[in-house]
């Protein structure tokens, strides 16, 4: 099994565990460029040309006007047509001074995501699919857990009732490492990436986090998926309210 067909049969297997797309479906793709939602417009293509079940896909890049982030949407554009996915490009823009709460990556990455809400409404989408893998899953974990107290992730599947749309994470069982390869065998076109904020983020710390964890257990990331699901409330202290 090459290594195409060692994801794809990981990416059926999510759609198929979680019910991520069912008949009929509109699914709108964020593509943003990175390997991993190119990676993502392949798979879901190749999983549409099977019919089973039928449906659309459409493939939404967003800029922002404000952040100097280059890509390069004609690649992008004949990328998406090569698979003959429908292409769209949006611009939009925040203001970091509006919200000193929260960081500028994270009203950024929200401002983004409203857009793309608004716009499935507009392209009468129901489903939003989306790049995140399994390592994106595990790192959200780990960072929930260390600084915000709770036990969660980005799911495979998430219902947003305010918005009245379902995010969906096909690549939700691929590991990181196979789509580096497969950006490579594909030979993807990079990105240039500037964003002013990048340094702000704590994934980079939580991933040096998550490879203690694969040198004490080979199988850590294994073992977090499945401790995802079984979590085992009766072995956890319950507070009572008096």
């Amino acid at each position: 099994m090459d290594l195409a067909d060692k994801i794809y049969k990981k990416v059926r297997n999510a759609i198929d565990r979680f019910g991520l797309i069912e008949e009929g479906d509109k699914i709108l793709v964020g593509l943003s460029g990175g390997k991993d939602s190119l990676a993502l417009v392949e798979f879901l293509s190749r999983k549409q040309r099977s019919h089973h079940p039928n449906f659309e896909l459409v493939a939404v890049h967003i800029s922002m006007s404000n952040i100097p982030y280059q890509a390069d949407i004609d690649y992008l554009k004949a990328y998406a047509d090569s698979f003959g996915v429908p292409f769209i490009h949006d611009i939009t823009s925040f203001d970091p001074t509006t919200d000193t709460r929260n960081t500028p990556c994270f009203l950024c990455s929200w401002t983004r995501r409203k857009r793309m809400f608004a716009l499935a409404k507009e392209l009468k989408c129901n489903k939003i699919a989306l790049g995140h893998h399994l390592d994106d899953m595990l790192h959200t974990l780990l960072m929930n857990l260390t600084f915000q107290g709770s036990f969660s992730t980005m799911p495979p599947l998430l219902t947003m009732n305010k918005f009245e749309m379902q995010l969906i994470r096909p690549l939700s069982l691929v590991e990181e490492k196979d789509l580096i390869e497969f950006a490579q065998l594909r030979n993807f076109k990079r990105q240039k990436e500037n964003c002013p904020y990048e340094q702000d983020s704590n994934r980079t710390s939580v991933q040096e986090v998550l490879d203690q964890m694969l040198k004490l257990n080979p199988h850590a990331k294994s073992s977090l998926l499945r401790a995802m699901m079984n979590v085992q409330t009766d072995y956890l202290p319950q507070e009572i309210y008096m």
